[in-house]
């Protein structure tokens, strides 16, 4: 990894409140947004227990990642946060303290718009301090079977992110890819609003689970044998532009910005933050060792 250039840092300008329904608990959520000084990072802080721990949103506190992402060990822990990921990463807030009271932020629609629309709404405030960009000296890659997501070097000074979904020749969604250079301006118009997709056969799974009582299929994209159910598309590859989103959101666990075209095949969660941990191990590597 080397460093590539710099920008200015940036926090939220005040205080941002975002209200809604927990899609996995069902719970009535409360997440704020709050400025932090330079150097801070992002950072979650559960208000809903009697002791809060504060868990930066960084990939060493990574604990889960089936079909979502999770920080911190219970009883703190604190799942599904790359929308919210998604939203600061997006339009390049590096410092932000999180509070929510509950295990999950808001569902919202299933998509980072509503976070997206308190923040704009908010706005940020530059910071003296500078977030270092950084691109891998050669390609990266990660796999497992069959999917596989790299990072390669680019001399262009940009974030770029390509993305093929594919379930194969019967699947209910079809194959589909989506290309974006990542700015905060591409992100509110092309990624922001897509939403979290999943097949009728994983909802149910859900459902006998306990989860997502208070979820209806038309909340989301939920795809059955004939297609999408009691719901419409934004854009025609929306699935596989949320799976950009989604990554917005992981490499946002570096906690750096990233140069470089990030190439992802049938990758998810698990394979993202795979990725930022090679990444991280990178970096640890060329850092001098204090004395």
């Amino acid at each position: 990894m080397k460093k590539v250039t710099y920008r200015a840092q940036q926090t939220v300008a005040g205080p941002a409140e975002i209200m809604g329904v927990g899609f996995l608990t069902g719970a009535d959520v409360r997440l704020r947004f709050l400025p932090a000084p330079v150097d801070a990072g992002v950072a979650f802080i559960r208000t809903d227990l009697p002791a809060p721990v504060r868990i930066p949103a960084r990939v060493e506190h990574v604990t889960g990642t089936r079909r979502r992402t999770t920080l911190g060990h219970a009883p703190h822990a604190i799942g599904l946060v790359e929308h919210v990921l998604a939203a600061l990463a997006g339009l390049h807030i590096d410092n932000c303290l999180i509070e929510v009271n509950a295990p999950e932020p808001p569902g919202l629609d299933g998509s980072a718009q509503g976070f997206v629309d308190v923040l704009r709404a908010t706005g940020t405030r530059l910071q003296a301090g500078r977030k270092a960009v950084y691109m891998p000296t050669s390609s990266v890659l990660v796999a497992h079977e069959g999917a596989t997501l790299a990072l390669h070097p680019s001399p262009r000074a940009e974030l770029r992110i390509s993305y093929l979904l594919d379930y194969g020749p019967l699947a209910s969604i079809h194959r589909q890819r989506h290309t974006q250079t990542v700015t905060p301006e591409s992100f509110v118009n092309e990624l922001a609003a897509t939403r979290t997709f999943l097949l009728e056969a994983e909802a149910e799974a859900f459902r006998r689970q306990g989860l997502g009582a208070r979820t209806k299929i038309s909340d989301l994209l939920v795809f059955g044998d004939r297609g999408l159910l009691h719901n419409e598309l934004r854009y025609g590859n929306e699935p596989a532009r949320h799976k950009v989103l989604d990554l917005v959101g992981d490499l946002s666990l570096f906690g750096h910005d990233l140069q470089g075209h990030v190439v992802a095949y049938r990758s998810g969660h698990p394979l993202n933050v795979e990725l930022v941990r090679a990444l991280a191990r990178q970096l640890s590597m060329r850092q001098p060792v204090a004395a």
